[in-house]
């Protein structure tokens, strides 16, 4: 049945044989929806327009829940004989242009005026990729699949009450809560116009779409697919309506759906092939959405009595997830000594033959980092993962992403004496001029201070916008399932849970430690440069400079080829970054926390960024988390192991992860299993968080290029996601063939 409806579902979100960008995944639309069933995407902007006079004097809880209720309201929906979830038409964030779109403005332009231009000139310089998050929030499953939306609904009219009876219900509170309880009330009308709309299907699906539906409506989902149905509406109404990014699908999908599954299969509800059946409809709904990042969800985990989380549903997910052969979702895997192998061969065996989707999450380092900041041994044993690979607190902690810092710009800004040419700014330090710099150890204290600079940026800017957070988009669905906000009765996105944290991002650290160890041998140790010369050779971008260049790109002091020099320098800068950042007070009474990752930063920061003493020319990409400069590891997988651990993974409390690109020859039959495991297990021994493999041979990857046809699903992990191939620019594939060619 799957495989005659899968064209179709490709076809939900997007059709696949027109143009798609999939950083503007939801401005599309699929295949025709019934126009019966609700307006156009401009007809429902016009009526905002008109819902906007009447609402922009309420309180912003209370006017989003309108205007998401509007839409819901509105929005064309499906029930199609070819899927057995439901479909929305108006997926994108249609309601933010009277609500979060207007807030952001009157934030930055009137209460905060200044801050606006100076968070572009940090954006456009390079130096520092910042901007208020939303992007990634865990809601509590465990309340939304006990309590149902109809549950959630009713809770938190009870905590109103509660607050009204102890006279804690100020009017801020009150809005807090109208505004959830508007909202979730728009969800059960929708999912009772979903029923009513199925009642007039005759397919051979309908029946089972409409009885899911008359419960969920009503109740919490009573089997594993009115359960899989709950994730999907929740998602796709946080995701598309409301605003906010759910970046993980249960906490933990396997153990999430477990009990379900279990009951399903006593009570002969299900067979163990009808829930795959299931699965594989479920899971192309990420496929077909088609989010460049990924969606992902997490497996796995360790019980309290130390036996494995890993269950008969997590085999079925990753059996269902191997023969579909997508890319999306993206899958966490928690490793730990407990993991089976069976588990962990099946991943390396999918790893092996093309399927770049798993990140390699290490339990036991995540668990130290996250009881650094105060958690529990419990909490850190529960924890949740979320957005690429980073962790947290399940249903008790919110983190933002505030600032990515370009750690390489603090090089270029010790050239500069501070000033930014791309801005025509002085945005760094005016630490010396280039003569005063006479040992190495005045260049290196200027380099670490225009770092800090850019760290302490980073924090004064957010620490004044982060305090409008919930002004500028409250959380109303997220802080619904968050039960420590509804006792305390403000958004759980603000300020509502233990532990309200933020994140500042180290990018192009490796780049960063090659281009201060090149200054170190070239200018100073071997003096075979002045830094005045190496300035020009910079600023000509290394044109005329060409054996310089040459003599630093074959210098052995790269970060990743375990240089024990290298890897003393690797080590103190990147406990420098963490000691600057991590259990920093923020402006929401949590802490910041250091992150190695760079998202896309790794290319969009490189295209600012002129060139380095590392070698790099102005515009090409810088280093992508822990791992090193394209082309620079020479020594193999274990002497970038061993440089890897130098940074000490564990001091990263919010996310840390290696890229590693092996040989196929390496990693074939059953020998090659037992490495991949030993590699892993060596760098989890060491305080290891998370590890992303490739496998690739140089060949595959230019007959990949020139033949593209030929590898249509051909995937590569790119830095916390995986893509198609064919997806990534010829300057993209060229990294990645670089990579190739040194691999030992």
């Amino acid at each position: 049945m799957f495989n005659h409806d899968r064209k179709f579902i490709e076809n939900k979100y997007h059709k696949t044989d027109e143009p798609f960008n999939p950083y503007a995944r939801m401005a599309y639309h699929g295949y025709g929806y019934d126009k019966s069933t609700g307006l156009e995407d401009e007809e429902i902007r016009d009526g905002l327009a008109k819902l906007y006079e009447k609402t922009k004097d309420l309180p912003h809880p209370v006017a989003k829940a309108y205007a998401v209720k509007y839409v819901l309201e509105n929005t064309k929906i499906d029930i199609n004989e070819h899927d057995f979830f439901v479909g929305f038409w108006s997926v994108n964030r249609l309601a933010k242009c009277i609500t979060q779109d207007k807030w952001y403005d009157e934030v930055f332009d009137n209460i905060l005026p200044g801050l606006k231009e100076k968070m572009h000139d940090m954006n456009e310089s390079g130096a520092i990729a910042i901007w208020p998050d939303f992007d990634h929030v865990v809601p509590d499953w465990d309340s939304i699949l006990k309590l149902g939306f109809s549950g959630l609904k009713k809770r938190a009219e009870e905590y109103k009450e509660l607050h009204r009876n102890n006279n804690t219900l100020t009017a801020e509170t009150e809005a807090f809560f109208d505004g959830i309880i508007i909202e979730y009330t728009a969800i059960i009308d929708l999912i009772d116009r979903l029923y009513k709309y199925a009642l007039t299907k005759t397919h051979p699906k309908a029946k089972k779409v409409t009885e899911c539906l008359y419960h969920i409506r009503d109740g919490a989902p009573q089997n594993i697919y009115e359960a899989m149905q709950v994730i999907y509406i929740y998602f796709m109404i946080s995701e598309c309506f409301d605003s906010y990014q759910v970046r993980s699908l249960g906490n933990g999908l396997d153990n999430t759906l477990y009990s379900f599954y279990q009951n399903d299969l006593k009570n002969g509800i299900y067979t163990r092939e009808d829930i795959k059946e299931l699965l594989r409809y479920f899971l192309m709904q990420w496929s077909a959405i088609g989010n460049y990042w990924g969606q992902p969800f997490y497996m796995g985990g360790t019980n309290i009595d130390g036996s494995t989380k890993y269950n008969d549903l997590s085999y079925d997910i990753l059996d269902v997830y191997d023969e579909l052969g997508i890319y999306n979702p993206k899958i966490q895997v928690k490793i730990n000594e407990n993991t089976p192998d069976k588990i962990l061969f099946k991943v390396f065996d999918m790893i092996r033959r093309g399927k770049n989707c798993f990140a390699c999450c290490c339990e036991p380092g995540m668990m130290k980092a996250i009881m650094s900041y105060g958690a529990t041994y419990e909490e850190a044993l529960n924890m949740d993962i979320r957005g690429c690979y980073e962790a947290g607190v399940r249903a008790n902690e919110v983190v933002t992403g505030t600032g990515y810092v370009n750690a390489l710009k603090s090089v270029e800004y010790v050239f500069s004496n501070g000033f930014d040419s791309r801005i025509g700014k002085q945005l760094g330090l005016k630490t010396d001029e280039l003569k005063g710099l006479n040992t190495f150890e005045d260049f290196y204290i200027a380099v670490l201070k225009q770092w800090e600079n850019l760290i302490e940026m980073t924090i004064d800017v957010s620490k004044q916008y982060e305090k409008y957070l919930s002004f500028i988009n409250p959380s109303n669905m997220y802080s619904a399932t968050i039960e420590g906000a509804l006792k305390k009765g403000t958004d759980a996105y603000q300020s509502a849970v233990k532990f309200n944290n933020s994140a500042i991002l180290n990018c192009g650290f490796a780049s960063f430690v090659d281009a201060v160890m090149a200054v170190k041998k070239f200018v100073y140790d071997k003096k075979v440069v002045s830094i005045q010369t190496l300035a020009e050779a910079l600023n000509k971008n290394w044109s005329g400079f060409e054996d310089l260049h040459t003599q630093i790109l074959k210098s052995p002091h790269k970060y990743g080829n375990d240089d024990a020099e290298t890897n003393r320098y690797a080590e103190a800068m990147s406990a420098y970054f963490a000691s600057k950042v991590n259990n920093r007070p923020n402006a929401r009474g949590g802490v910041y926390k250091a992150i190695m990752h760079s998202a896309m930063q790794f290319v969009w920061q490189g295209e600012k960024t002129g060139a380095t003493p590392d070698g790099r020319h102005a515009g090409e990409e810088i280093s992508k988390n822990a791992s090193p400069s394209v082309g620079m590891d020479k020594n193999g997988v274990t002497a970038l192991i061993n440089s890897a651990i130098k940074t000490k993974p564990y001091n990263y409390i919010e996310a840390h992860c290696l890229d590693v690109m092996l040989h196929p020859s390496a990693v074939s039959g059953d020998e090659g299993l037992e490495i991949m495991k030993s590699l892993l297990f060596m760098y989890m021994k060491n305080g290891a968080q998370t590890v992303q493999f490739n496998v690739f041979n140089t060949e595959t990857l230019r007959d990949a290029q020139k033949h593209p046809d030929k590898y249509k699903n051909l995937q590569v992990r790119v830095c916390g996601w995986n893509v198609l191939w064919n997806n990534l620019s010829e300057k993209e594939q060229n990294a990645y063939i670089t990579r190739a060619e040194n691999i030992k």
